[in-house]
Protein backbone atom coordinates (compact mmCIF):
# COMPACT_ATOMS: atom_id res chain seq x y z
CA UNK A 1 0.00 0.00 0.00
CA UNK A 2 1.28 3.47 -0.93
CA UNK A 3 2.10 5.87 1.93
CA UNK A 4 -0.34 8.36 0.45
CA UNK A 5 -3.27 6.01 1.10
CA UNK A 6 -2.27 5.11 4.67
CA UNK A 7 -4.49 6.51 7.38
CA UNK A 8 -4.76 5.94 11.12
CA UNK A 9 -7.21 7.42 13.61
CA UNK A 10 -6.36 9.60 16.61
CA UNK A 11 -7.42 6.70 18.86
CA UNK A 12 -4.86 4.41 17.18
CA UNK A 13 -2.15 7.04 17.73
CA UNK A 14 -3.09 7.29 21.42
CA UNK A 15 -2.97 3.50 21.86
CA UNK A 16 0.40 3.33 20.04
CA UNK A 17 1.95 6.05 22.21
CA UNK A 18 0.52 4.72 25.49
CA UNK A 19 1.59 1.12 24.85
CA UNK A 20 5.05 2.21 23.77
CA UNK A 21 5.40 4.32 26.95
CA UNK A 22 4.33 1.39 29.16
CA UNK A 23 6.83 -0.99 27.55
CA UNK A 24 9.65 1.54 27.71
CA UNK A 25 8.97 2.08 31.42
CA UNK A 26 9.19 -1.70 31.88
CA UNK A 27 12.64 -1.63 30.28
CA UNK A 28 11.69 -3.26 26.95
CA UNK A 29 13.96 -2.01 24.11
CA UNK A 30 12.17 0.10 21.52
CA UNK A 31 12.71 -2.39 18.67
CA UNK A 32 11.26 -5.26 20.74
CA UNK A 33 8.38 -2.98 21.80
CA UNK A 34 7.52 -2.26 18.18
CA UNK A 35 7.51 -5.96 17.30
CA UNK A 36 5.12 -6.64 20.21
CA UNK A 37 2.85 -3.82 19.01
CA UNK A 38 2.81 -5.28 15.49
CA UNK A 39 1.43 -8.55 16.86
CA UNK A 40 -1.25 -6.73 18.88
CA UNK A 41 -2.39 -4.38 16.10
CA UNK A 42 -5.27 -5.25 13.78
CA UNK A 43 -5.18 -2.15 11.56
CA UNK A 44 -3.41 -2.90 8.26
CA UNK A 45 -2.21 0.70 7.94
CA UNK A 46 -0.78 0.67 11.46
CA UNK A 47 0.94 -2.67 10.87
CA UNK A 48 2.63 -1.28 7.73
CA UNK A 49 3.76 1.83 9.61
CA UNK A 50 5.09 -0.18 12.59
CA UNK A 51 6.94 -2.54 10.23
CA UNK A 52 8.62 0.48 8.64
CA UNK A 53 9.52 1.82 12.11
CA UNK A 54 11.04 -1.55 13.05
CA UNK A 55 13.06 -1.72 9.84
CA UNK A 56 14.37 1.85 10.24
CA UNK A 57 15.34 1.39 13.89
CA UNK A 58 17.02 -1.95 13.10
CA UNK A 59 19.12 0.00 10.56
CA UNK A 60 20.19 2.52 13.18
CA UNK A 61 17.65 5.31 12.60
CA UNK A 62 15.84 7.12 15.40
CA UNK A 63 12.08 6.82 15.94
CA UNK A 64 11.57 10.53 15.19
CA UNK A 65 13.40 10.28 11.83
CA UNK A 66 11.26 7.27 10.95
CA UNK A 67 8.13 9.17 11.97
CA UNK A 68 9.22 12.01 9.66
CA UNK A 69 8.69 9.74 6.65
CA UNK A 70 5.01 9.66 7.67
CA UNK A 71 4.77 13.40 8.38
CA UNK A 72 1.41 13.69 6.61
CA UNK A 73 -0.05 11.16 9.09
CA UNK A 74 1.59 12.15 12.39
CA UNK A 75 2.34 15.86 11.87
CA UNK A 76 5.15 18.12 13.11
CA UNK A 77 3.84 18.32 16.67
CA UNK A 78 3.92 14.55 17.17
CA UNK A 79 7.38 14.21 15.59
CA UNK A 80 8.89 17.13 17.53
CA UNK A 81 7.76 15.79 20.92
CA UNK A 82 9.32 12.40 20.12
CA UNK A 83 12.53 13.98 18.77
CA UNK A 84 13.03 16.11 21.89
CA UNK A 85 12.32 13.10 24.11
CA UNK A 86 14.99 11.06 22.29
CA UNK A 87 17.67 13.77 22.36
CA UNK A 88 17.09 14.73 26.01
CA UNK A 89 16.65 11.17 27.32
CA UNK A 90 13.06 11.70 28.49
CA UNK A 91 11.25 9.80 25.74
CA UNK A 92 9.06 7.94 28.24
CA UNK A 93 7.85 11.22 29.80
CA UNK A 94 7.24 12.82 26.42
CA UNK A 95 5.28 9.79 25.23
CA UNK A 96 2.96 10.24 28.21
CA UNK A 97 2.66 13.99 27.53
CA UNK A 98 1.86 13.21 23.90
CA UNK A 99 -0.78 10.59 24.79
CA UNK A 100 -2.45 13.07 27.16
CA UNK A 101 -2.38 15.85 24.56
CA UNK A 102 -3.82 13.63 21.82
CA UNK A 103 -6.58 12.50 24.17
CA UNK A 104 -7.49 16.08 25.10
CA UNK A 105 -7.57 17.14 21.45
CA UNK A 106 -9.72 14.12 20.66
CA UNK A 107 -12.16 15.05 23.45
CA UNK A 108 -12.26 18.65 22.24
CA UNK A 109 -13.03 17.47 18.71
CA UNK A 110 -15.81 15.20 20.01
CA UNK A 111 -17.34 18.15 21.87
CA UNK A 112 -17.42 20.15 18.62
CA UNK A 113 -19.01 17.21 16.80
CA UNK A 114 -21.46 16.66 19.65
CA UNK A 115 -22.58 20.30 19.48
CA UNK A 116 -23.77 19.84 15.90
CA UNK A 117 -25.10 16.26 16.02
CA UNK A 118 -28.43 17.26 17.61
CA UNK A 119 -29.21 20.03 15.08
CA UNK A 120 -28.29 17.70 12.20
CA UNK A 121 -30.57 14.94 13.54
CA UNK A 122 -33.46 17.43 13.91
CA UNK A 123 -32.91 18.72 10.37
CA UNK A 124 -32.80 15.20 8.92
CA UNK A 125 -35.97 14.24 10.83
CA UNK A 126 -37.76 17.40 9.67
CA UNK A 127 -36.92 16.96 5.99
CA UNK A 128 -37.64 13.20 6.15
CA UNK A 129 -41.15 13.76 7.56
CA UNK A 130 -41.78 16.59 5.09
CA UNK A 131 -40.59 14.48 2.16
CA UNK A 132 -42.76 11.53 3.29
CA UNK A 133 -45.89 13.68 3.52
CA UNK A 134 -45.14 15.52 0.27
CA UNK A 135 -44.05 12.59 -1.90
CA UNK A 136 -46.11 9.65 -0.60
CA UNK A 137 -49.16 10.90 1.32
CA UNK A 138 -50.15 14.07 -0.54
CA UNK A 139 -50.15 12.60 -4.13
CA UNK A 140 -52.67 9.93 -2.98
CA UNK A 141 -55.04 12.60 -1.66
CA UNK A 142 -54.48 15.07 -4.50
CA UNK A 143 -56.73 13.32 -7.12
CA UNK A 144 -59.67 13.51 -4.68
CA UNK A 145 -59.09 17.22 -4.09
CA UNK A 146 -58.72 18.00 -7.79
CA UNK A 147 -61.81 15.91 -8.65
CA UNK A 148 -64.07 18.00 -6.43
CA UNK A 149 -62.98 21.17 -8.27
CA UNK A 150 -63.00 23.17 -5.05
CA UNK A 151 -61.02 26.36 -4.51
CA UNK A 152 -57.80 25.28 -2.81
CA UNK A 153 -55.93 27.39 -0.22
CA UNK A 154 -52.68 29.05 -1.33
CA UNK A 155 -50.67 26.76 0.97
CA UNK A 156 -52.14 23.68 -0.73
CA UNK A 157 -51.41 25.11 -4.17
CA UNK A 158 -47.82 25.69 -3.15
CA UNK A 159 -47.61 22.15 -1.82
CA UNK A 160 -48.97 20.80 -5.12
CA UNK A 161 -46.15 22.55 -7.01
CA UNK A 162 -43.60 21.21 -4.53
CA UNK A 163 -45.05 17.70 -4.66
CA UNK A 164 -45.02 17.65 -8.47
CA UNK A 165 -41.43 18.83 -8.45
CA UNK A 166 -40.38 16.03 -6.10
CA UNK A 167 -42.44 13.30 -7.79
CA UNK A 168 -41.60 14.18 -11.39
CA UNK A 169 -38.09 15.59 -11.01
CA UNK A 170 -37.00 14.26 -7.60
CA UNK A 171 -33.96 12.43 -8.96
CA UNK A 172 -32.61 15.58 -10.68
CA UNK A 173 -33.47 17.68 -7.62
CA UNK A 174 -31.40 15.50 -5.25
CA UNK A 175 -28.68 15.16 -7.91
CA UNK A 176 -28.56 18.96 -8.00
CA UNK A 177 -28.23 19.14 -4.20
CA UNK A 178 -25.35 16.64 -4.29
CA UNK A 179 -23.75 18.67 -7.09
CA UNK A 180 -24.03 21.88 -5.05
CA UNK A 181 -22.46 20.18 -1.99
CA UNK A 182 -19.55 18.89 -4.11
CA UNK A 183 -19.14 22.35 -5.70
CA UNK A 184 -19.04 24.04 -2.27
CA UNK A 185 -16.50 21.42 -1.09
CA UNK A 186 -14.29 22.09 -4.12
CA UNK A 187 -14.55 25.88 -3.69
CA UNK A 188 -13.62 25.60 0.01
CA UNK A 189 -10.45 23.78 -1.00
CA UNK A 190 -9.21 27.07 -2.48
CA UNK A 191 -7.06 28.55 0.28
CA UNK A 192 -8.26 32.16 -0.13
CA UNK A 193 -11.90 31.05 0.05
CA UNK A 194 -11.19 28.89 3.12
CA UNK A 195 -9.37 31.79 4.77
CA UNK A 196 -12.37 34.08 4.14
CA UNK A 197 -14.84 31.44 5.44
CA UNK A 198 -12.75 30.96 8.61
CA UNK A 199 -12.72 34.73 9.05
CA UNK A 200 -16.51 34.91 8.71
CA UNK A 201 -16.98 32.13 11.29
CA UNK A 202 -15.09 34.17 13.90
CA UNK A 203 -17.58 37.07 13.54
CA UNK A 204 -20.73 34.96 13.84
CA UNK A 205 -22.71 35.24 17.12
CA UNK A 206 -22.02 32.39 19.60
CA UNK A 207 -20.35 30.25 16.90
CA UNK A 208 -17.57 32.85 16.63
CA UNK A 209 -17.05 32.78 20.39
CA UNK A 210 -17.03 28.97 20.33
CA UNK A 211 -14.45 28.96 17.52
CA UNK A 212 -12.24 31.46 19.36
CA UNK A 213 -12.30 29.48 22.61
CA UNK A 214 -11.59 26.25 20.73
CA UNK A 215 -8.59 27.78 18.96
CA UNK A 216 -7.31 29.42 22.15
CA UNK A 217 -7.49 26.10 24.03
CA UNK A 218 -5.58 24.35 21.24
CA UNK A 219 -3.03 27.16 20.87
CA UNK A 220 -2.25 27.40 24.60
CA UNK A 221 -2.07 23.65 25.20
CA UNK A 222 0.07 22.87 22.13
CA UNK A 223 2.50 25.75 22.70
CA UNK A 224 2.67 25.03 26.45
CA UNK A 225 3.44 21.36 25.91
CA UNK A 226 6.10 22.12 23.27
CA UNK A 227 7.80 24.62 25.60
CA UNK A 228 7.57 22.09 28.45
CA UNK A 229 9.46 19.68 26.18
CA UNK A 230 12.26 22.29 25.84
CA UNK A 231 11.53 23.17 22.22
CA UNK A 232 12.68 26.70 21.35
CA UNK A 233 9.93 29.33 21.27
CA UNK A 234 10.25 30.19 17.55
CA UNK A 235 10.11 26.53 16.49
CA UNK A 236 7.29 25.86 19.00
CA UNK A 237 5.18 28.67 17.53
CA UNK A 238 5.86 27.43 14.01
CA UNK A 239 4.76 23.89 14.93
CA UNK A 240 1.70 25.23 16.79
CA UNK A 241 0.64 27.17 13.69
CA UNK A 242 0.81 23.98 11.59
CA UNK A 243 -1.46 22.14 14.03
CA UNK A 244 -4.07 24.93 13.88
CA UNK A 245 -6.99 24.24 11.53
CA UNK A 246 -8.31 27.81 11.35
CA UNK A 247 -6.29 29.58 8.62
CA UNK A 248 -6.75 33.01 10.22
CA UNK A 249 -5.11 31.85 13.45
CA UNK A 250 -2.50 29.89 11.50
CA UNK A 251 -1.43 33.05 9.69
CA UNK A 252 -1.27 35.07 12.92
CA UNK A 253 0.79 32.41 14.71
CA UNK A 254 3.22 32.35 11.78
CA UNK A 255 3.46 36.15 12.08
CA UNK A 256 4.13 35.84 15.82
CA UNK A 257 6.87 33.28 15.14
CA UNK A 258 8.44 35.70 12.63
CA UNK A 259 8.26 38.64 15.09
CA UNK A 260 9.68 36.58 17.96
CA UNK A 261 12.68 35.65 15.81
CA UNK A 262 13.39 39.42 15.65
CA UNK A 263 13.31 39.66 19.46
CA UNK A 264 9.75 40.86 20.06
CA UNK A 265 7.75 39.45 22.98
CA UNK A 266 4.65 37.32 22.30
CA UNK A 267 2.22 39.44 24.33
CA UNK A 268 2.89 42.56 22.21
CA UNK A 269 1.66 40.83 19.07
CA UNK A 270 -1.34 39.44 20.97
CA UNK A 271 -2.22 42.96 22.19
CA UNK A 272 -2.31 44.25 18.61
CA UNK A 273 -4.84 41.57 17.61
CA UNK A 274 -7.51 41.65 20.33
CA UNK A 275 -10.19 40.57 17.80
CA UNK A 276 -8.42 37.18 17.66
CA UNK A 277 -6.66 36.96 21.02
CA UNK A 278 -8.62 37.99 24.16
CA UNK A 279 -7.16 40.73 26.39
CA UNK A 280 -6.89 38.29 29.30
CA UNK A 281 -4.65 36.03 27.20
CA UNK A 282 -2.19 38.80 26.33
CA UNK A 283 -2.10 40.03 29.95
CA UNK A 284 -1.36 36.59 31.43
CA UNK A 285 1.15 35.77 28.68
CA UNK A 286 2.89 39.07 29.48
CA UNK A 287 3.11 38.06 33.16
CA UNK A 288 4.29 34.58 32.19
CA UNK A 289 7.06 35.97 29.97
CA UNK A 290 8.16 38.44 32.65
CA UNK A 291 8.26 35.87 35.49
CA UNK A 292 9.63 33.00 33.37
CA UNK A 293 6.49 30.88 33.95
CA UNK A 294 5.14 31.04 30.41
CA UNK A 295 4.72 27.25 30.13
CA UNK A 296 2.61 26.96 33.29
CA UNK A 297 0.61 30.05 32.29
CA UNK A 298 -0.21 28.59 28.87
CA UNK A 299 -1.27 25.23 30.31
CA UNK A 300 -3.50 27.03 32.84
CA UNK A 301 -5.02 29.11 30.02
CA UNK A 302 -5.68 25.99 27.92
CA UNK A 303 -7.85 24.58 30.72
CA UNK A 304 -9.54 27.96 31.18
CA UNK A 305 -10.49 28.30 27.49
CA UNK A 306 -11.59 24.69 27.26
CA UNK A 307 -14.00 25.39 30.16
CA UNK A 308 -15.25 28.49 28.33
CA UNK A 309 -15.66 26.38 25.18
CA UNK A 310 -17.81 23.89 27.13
CA UNK A 311 -19.96 26.76 28.44
CA UNK A 312 -20.41 28.15 24.91
CA UNK A 313 -21.50 24.72 23.65
CA UNK A 314 -24.08 24.49 26.44
CA UNK A 315 -25.34 27.99 25.58
CA UNK A 316 -25.59 27.04 21.91
CA UNK A 317 -27.53 23.89 22.80
CA UNK A 318 -29.94 25.84 25.01
CA UNK A 319 -30.63 28.29 22.14
CA UNK A 320 -30.72 25.76 19.30
CA UNK A 321 -33.00 23.13 20.87
CA UNK A 322 -36.18 25.25 21.15
CA UNK A 323 -35.35 27.12 17.93
CA UNK A 324 -35.01 23.91 15.93
CA UNK A 325 -38.19 22.49 17.45
CA UNK A 326 -40.08 25.64 16.39
CA UNK A 327 -38.67 25.44 12.85
CA UNK A 328 -39.51 21.72 12.68
CA UNK A 329 -43.04 22.39 13.95
CA UNK A 330 -43.57 25.20 11.41
CA UNK A 331 -42.39 23.13 8.42
CA UNK A 332 -44.27 19.96 9.34
CA UNK A 333 -47.28 22.01 10.48
CA UNK A 334 -47.39 23.88 7.14
CA UNK A 335 -47.43 20.58 5.21
CA UNK A 336 -50.04 19.05 7.52
CA UNK A 337 -52.32 22.12 7.34
CA UNK A 338 -51.95 22.26 3.55
CA UNK A 339 -53.26 18.69 3.39
CA UNK A 340 -55.94 18.90 6.10
CA UNK A 341 -57.44 22.35 5.36
CA UNK A 342 -58.99 21.54 1.91
CA UNK A 343 -60.30 18.20 3.21
CA UNK A 344 -61.96 20.01 6.14
CA UNK A 345 -63.48 22.70 3.87
CA UNK A 346 -64.83 20.09 1.42
CA UNK A 347 -66.34 18.12 4.31
CA UNK A 348 -68.03 21.26 5.62
CA UNK A 349 -69.49 22.06 2.16
CA UNK A 350 -70.84 18.50 1.77
CA UNK A 351 -72.65 18.78 5.12
CA UNK A 352 -74.30 22.00 4.02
Amino acid sequence: MNKFFLSISTQEKIIFVKNLAVMMKAGVPILASLKILIKQTKSKSMIMILNQFSEDIANGHSLSSSLATFRNIFGDFFISIIRVGETSGILYENLNYLAEELKKKQELGRKVLGAFIYPIIIMIATFSITAFLTIYIFPKILPVLMGLKAELPWSTKGLIILSNLFVNHGFYFFLGIIGIIILIWLILRIEKVRFFSHQVILYLPIVGSMSQNYNMANFCRTLGLLLKSDIKIVEALSITSETTNNLVYRKELQNISHEISKGEEIFKHLERNTHLFPVMLSQLVSIGETTGNLTETLLYLSDFYETKFDETIRTLSVILEPLLMIVMGLIVGFVAISIITPIYEITQNIRH
